[in-house]
């Protein structure tokens, strides 16, 4: 067993550096993917974009960072940790920096292609690196505090981001990203201990081979079905939240940035908070609490008209107090289904069917939903029906991995 692990119930002064660093690295991934929408109203003039030419742009990275998932999957238990870590990170920079630099259309997308490649790989590496560092009964915590650089980049890193770019134009935004990203990966390379624990057990000779295993194994094909599953319900909403709350809620398109920042500040306080609930009262018990708490909000959230913004204000964040109550829980108990041997190509193949299937999703959503002649949005309701059944299905599925992971497992 790996000698950084700790039973007690408390982290040491390591394990919280871990933590942080890892949040950290986290923030950039994610804001790095979150701050493309915002800025496509000075990208796309800037660069001479159709819309069609800009949605591209955007979904590029999660297909790309769905290839390399699963392309890297075969390899990822193959080194240790930091170096594969440091590896992808290191094209996400230099993929960032691109992006900073473009300045046509298809630099943009070659430069997007890229960071998709690397930054897609990175979230699968900081998840296994938790599972090999981390018990089982502490898991909810540490993932609930990582789970906070979500809404630490939509209240942070967002706003900050397009005040530089008003400042000094969009490119301006990534090469911030970049700088931040520097400091993260210097902070990996000169503290994180070596990670590599697992290869003392590897034993598949081809990558190809291990890749096979991986996916070949029948309970690691169960929890495949639910991450793609629990990723297709949670991404419906997402590509029409902002249109809906402006056309048919009728909230003024200035007062979006304070619903983002109501919700992110509520996200970021019960991160931790639901992470140590799931470690306390059992991380299945919470995600159905997560799941029926997600299914009343998104009822009422979908079927809304034009409604105050303080009572906006409140749904979305209860919507998204379900969400990660859904999303903490379940990644813990995903975390304990590979062995050790398995856990970076068990990873990567999850990461991936998470690219892909929110992907999916938006493709799903925007056949669904229809823009009426006075701009509200038609059948948004129907999203919200197709994401209660998903998130139904996923309660079962959740079981089965539930009873095969027990709760007092190390």
């Amino acid at each position: 067993m790996n000698s950084s692990k700790q039973k007690a119930s408390s982290f040491s002064s390591y394990q919280k550096f871990v933590i942080a660093v890892l949040a950290f690295l986290q923030f950039t991934v994610i804001l790095d993917f979150m701050i493309m929408s915002p800025l496509g109203a000075t990208m796309m003039p800037a660069l001479n974009m159709t819309t069609a030419q800009f949605g591209l742009a955007v979904s590029v990275y999660a297909f790309s960072a769905g290839i390399a998932g699963l392309l890297a999957a075969g390899f990822a238990d193959k080194f240790d940790r930091k170096k594969l870590l440091l590896f992808f990170y290191c094209g996400f920079v230099l993929g960032t920096l691109f992006c900073g630099l473009a300045n046509t259309f298809h630099f943009l997308l070659f430069a997007r292609l890229v960071t998709g490649l690397f930054g897609g790989v990175v979230g699968s590496i900081v998840f296994a690196i938790t599972t090999d560092l981390f018990e089982f009964q502490l898991r909810g915590r540490v993932m609930g505090f990582i789970q906070t650089a979500f809404a630490a980049s939509q209240i942070l890193g967002i706003p900050i981001g397009l005040y530089i770019s008003n400042l000094w134009g969009w490119h301006a935004s990534f090469l911030m990203i970049v700088g931040v990203s520097v400091i993260v990966g210097c902070a990996i390379f000169k503290f994180l201990k070596p990670i590599n624990e697992h290869l003392k057990i590897h034993s598949d000779k081809s990558a190809f081979g291990h890749l096979q295993k991986t996916i070949s194994n029948r309970r690691y094909l169960q929890a495949f079905a639910t991450t793609a599953l629990l990723s297709i319900g949670g991404f419906m909403l997402m590509p029409f939240g902002s249109a809906f709350t402006v056309n048919n809620l009728g909230i003024h398109i200035e007062k979006l940035p304070l619903i983002y920042l109501v919700t992110g500040i509520c996200a970021i306080f019960m991160g931790p908070i639901i992470g140590r609930a799931s470690d306390k009262f059992g991380k299945y018990k919470t995600f159905v609490f997560g799941t029926t708490v997600s299914v009343i909000m998104v009822v009422i959230y979908t079927n809304l008209g034009e409604t105050p913004i303080e009572i906006v204000m409140l749904v979305n964040a209860l919507m998204f107090v379900g969400i990660f109550s859904r999303m903490i829980p379940s990644q813990a108990l995903m975390s304990a289904i590979p062995s050790a041997d398995s856990r970076g190509s068990f990873m990567s193949i999850s990461s991936s069917l998470q690219q892909i299937s929110g992907g999916f999703a938006s493709v799903v959503a925007g056949l669904i939903v229809v823009q009426g002649i006075d701009g509200k949005l038609q059948h948004f309701d129907t999203i919200g029906y197709v994401m209660v059944g998903t998130a139904l299905i996923t309660v079962f599925l959740m079981y089965f991995i539930h009873k095969a992971v027990p709760e007092t497992k190390n």
